[in-house]
């Protein structure tokens, strides 16, 4: 089955509710992020969208802190998963960064390690407990 999937900067109030919504199912329901800990930053981030077959079904963002440029938020509904949205994500949020971008880095729980890697991201820390999941710190070690 051919799946259309897209990745596109939120530009709408709808768009930024429909990444907010993808996130309470991902992170507050299903891995028991604590809601407190989840909603922060938004107004300094950049969010996208991530769509399959123009449903809602993935979001990410990044936004500029002190150290450089952080990557968050990654998110793929269940159903939606194993289909390339992920690394399509990965792709449009690194694409996106501005010119200015020389150190990008990421919290990448374990499971998502792989995905970050194949964009050339590599471990930068030991292991550590991010909102009750364990995470490593990564940094893009090359930006083109």
């Amino acid at each position: 089955m051919n799946q259309s999937i897209e990745v596109r900067r939120v530009s709408t109030k709808e768009e930024l509710e429909q990444v907010f919504a993808i996130r309470r199912i991902v992170f507050v329901d299903e891995q028991n992020c604590p809601p407190e800990l989840e909603w922060e930053f938004e107004d300094e981030s950049v969010h996208f969208i991530g769509t399959v077959n123009a449903e809602p079904a993935g979001a990410a963002r990044w936004r500029k802190t002190d150290k450089g440029y952080k990557l968050e938020r990654f998110a793929v509904l269940k159903q939606y998963r194993g289909m390339g949205l992920g690394q399509a994500l990965v792709g449009a949020v690194i694409n996106d960064l501005p010119q200015d971008a020389t150190y990008v880095y990421l919290h990448a729980q374990l499971a998502a390690m792989s995905l970050y890697a194949k964009f050339g991201f590599k471990k930068a820390s030991e292991q550590f407990e991010e909102a009750g999941i364990q995470h490593f710190k990564m940094v893009l070690s090359v930006i083109s």
